[in-house]
């Protein structure tokens, strides 16, 4: 376990209200005004500091939240975005032109592998998706034209762990960059501090928490923060992914309880994955050690914040995995939703919801059985009882 302390690090900045306040100030507006037509004229070519622009470049509100995320990774900036999507586009399309080829991992979310499998084939950029797990496979895959390696910490759904510290050895090798998508593990691992070059969020998740809103995050070096924000060829200035400062100020005020509950959804998500897999049933945690990759994951995560709210149990089928959702949603255990993240326990079948856009083929390939449920565990103050009910759900279901 690493002593990088996150937590620590968002609780002390300070940003004061126009007026005094504890909270800042909104900035509620699209564009800002010059003190001299010179200072407006650098702030287009990039050498003027402490101007605002417009806000799809930036605003303060949107400053603060970067800032905030910056923090929480360990990165020298970070940049937002309306959408994890939003953040991660930009991010590949800023790296990569026509010919070019990424090497990513074939477990990631839905939305990222259409991305990159559906998407970028018009742009003539090239994916090859391959077992993060397997090192020596990520460096046979990576050819010339190769601008990057990208995987999720942990992998959505069948949360397998990047070996991070190696694949940054593999990324500075070949003098490509590491990106990592760390949407599932906010305070708990810090892929910059192990080597990660580039780290994406989708702030919809964990971070904000309350599923009121949709935000992504870069957090990079400040240069490849500055390049994505360049008015002349910036991928996030020009494709527009700009976060509104009202949603921005509302996240960033959920960012200070973020290490409270990430504490909660781990701890009942370790709960609930003991219980289930005492029942004999096919469980993955990342805190289990029956995990093929628990030491790693030990050996990667920050003290204090536990393993994480996301586990995966295999019911059998579809058609129980649709019954047993249904019925937990009717128990008031949860919601049949495709988010994560939030105060209540959300659960789908990603093999045909979240993960839907990859073919039933790859689908099995990697290992995506039909029967297999994502759970996002909340913030229960009884889980006992939460894994009593869904124990006799179970038991009348045959399940177990």
């Amino acid at each position: 376990m690493k002593d990088f302390k996150p937590a620590n690090n968002i609780q002390d900045l300070q940003y004061f209200g126009e007026f005094g306040g504890v909270n800042p100030s909104i900035s509620d507006s699209s564009t800002y005004t010059f003190l001299t037509a010179k200072s407006m004229h650098d702030t287009f070519e990039g050498t003027s500091e402490g101007c605002y622009l417009y806000s799809r470049h930036t605003s303060p509100s949107n400053l603060y939240l970067s800032q905030a995320l910056a923090a929480l990774e360990g990165s020298e900036g970070a940049n937002v975005a309306s959408s994890g999507m939003g953040a991660i586009t930009p991010v590949i399309l800023q790296l990569c032109g026509a010919g070019d080829h990424i090497v990513s991992s074939r477990t990631i979310y839905g939305g990222t592998h259409a991305f990159m499998a559906n998407f970028l084939p018009k742009l003539n950029i090239k994916t090859a998706f391959v077992n993060i797990t397997d090192l020596k496979e990520v460096e046979a895959s990576i050819t010339p034209q190769t601008k990057l390696i990208y995987c999720e910490s942990v992998s959505n759904p069948l949360l397998e762990i990047a070996n991070i510290p190696e694949l940054a050895k593999i990324a500075k090798k070949h003098n490509i960059p590491l990106v990592v998508d760390n949407t599932f593990m906010p305070m708990i691992l810090s892929p910059i501090q192990l080597g990660a070059d580039i780290v994406v969020h989708s702030l919809t998740k964990f971070i904000n928490g309350s599923s009121d809103t949709m935000g992504g995050a870069i957090c990079s070096s400040q240069a490849f923060i500055d390049a994505l924000k360049d008015v002349n060829d910036g991928a996030s200035m020009l494709l527009g992914p700009a976060l509104d400062s009202l949603r921005a100020a509302s996240i960033l005020k959920n960012m200070r309880t973020l290490h409270i509950r990430m504490r909660q959804h781990s701890e009942n998500a370790a709960y609930i994955a003991k219980k289930f897999q005492d029942d004999s049933l096919k469980v993955v945690y990342p805190g289990l050690e029956s995990h093929p990759d628990h030491a790693l994951f030990k050996s990667m995560i920050n003290n204090n914040y536990g393993f994480g709210g996301m586990l995966t149990v295999d019911v059998g089928s579809l058609e129980k995995a649709n019954a047993f959702m249904e019925e937990m949603q009717h128990q008031k255990l949860g919601y049949l939703a495709v988010s994560l993240g939030f105060y209540k326990t959300l659960f789908s079948a990603p093999g045909t919801s979240t993960s839907s856009e990859i073919s039933e083929e790859e689908q099995k390939s990697m290992g995506l059985s039909q029967g297999l449920i994502r759970m996002s565990l909340g913030l229960d103050c009884d889980i006992s009882r939460t894994y009593d009910t869904m124990r006799k759900i179970m038991l009348q279901m045959n399940i177990i």
